[in-house]
């Protein structure tokens, strides 16, 4: 487990201890939030960087084709997966 140290305004600091945010399962449930917030939205921003990348996007055929190549590879290599 890591221990950390914050500097924060103290009367951001008061607030967040009389909201109770300041205790362990707290601050875990804050950050948890946070990283899956960002990873969704790092997700949506795939598309765009895409077609700016002047990548065309692959039709329904192509992604079923690739999955179905994947899992034989997987088959054939014995990962399970």
């Amino acid at each position: 487990m890591a221990t950390l140290q914050l500097s924060i305004p103290d009367d951001l600091a008061r607030e967040a201890e009389q909201l109770g945010l300041l205790t362990p399962t707290s601050l875990e449930s804050i950050l948890r939030q946070e990283i899956r917030r960002i990873a969704f939205n790092y997700l949506l921003s795939i598309p765009d960087k895409l077609r700016a990348a002047g990548v065309e996007p692959m039709t329904e055929e192509e992604v079923v084709a690739e999955v179905r190549a994947a899992r034989a590879e997987s088959h054939e290599t014995g990962c399970a997966g």
